[in-house]
């Protein structure tokens, strides 16, 4: 029954909105648009936060900063039992989608999917959020400056995804 409910909730949704607003009186079309044209103006203003974003990300990969940041903090990880070899996706993830992808990708190539290490790095990027991304674009387009505790809590809240990956990861496949 469910699987019958699923293929039919997407037209069935397009529907009733637009028919809720005709309900409501409210000019749809009119609305979709001036919502439309909101959007895309958004858009324009986080470009700039995007490639600067973007840009940082890349250099720090290409500068071989990432690899001297690994080996410096592999002891430490070790004593923890937190792989190295998972640690550019706990740096790359709250930076960026697309870095963490691609890290993730690195990784399927290079220890195989049905590594550990790749294991924890993939519910890392289900776990975990693009918390800088998303501060960058979201509180750029509206032009806040003060984020209070936004930082600090989202970062919290993706530590807390990281530990609880490799610790369920650890015990599941290890």
């Amino acid at each position: 029954m469910l699987e019958t409910i699923s293929v039919f909730i997407l037209p069935i949704l397009i529907v009733i909105f637009p028919l809720y607003g005709l309900i409501k009186k409210v000019k749809v079309y009119e609305v979709f648009v001036e919502g439309a044209k909101e959007g895309f103006e958004i858009g324009v203003r986080i470009i700039p936060y995007l490639v600067a974003i973007l840009f940082a990300i890349g250099m720090f990969r290409a500068s071989g900063a990432m690899d001297w940041f690994i080996r410096l903090l592999d002891p430490v990880l070790g004593l923890v039992g937190f792989p190295a070899e998972v640690l550019p996706m706990a740096v790359f993830r709250p930076l960026t989608g697309s870095g963490s992808l691609g890290v993730l990708a690195d990784m399927i190539k290079t220890y195989g999917e049905d590594s550990i290490f790749v294991q924890m790095a993939a519910t890392m990027f289900g776990s975990t959020e693009t918390t800088f991304y998303v501060l960058a674009v979201y509180f750029g387009a509206v032009n806040i400056r003060k984020t209070r505790y936004a930082v600090q809590a989202g970062l919290i809240a993706d530590l807390a995804g990281i530990i609880a990956a490799v610790a369920f990861c650890s015990w599941l496949f290890g």
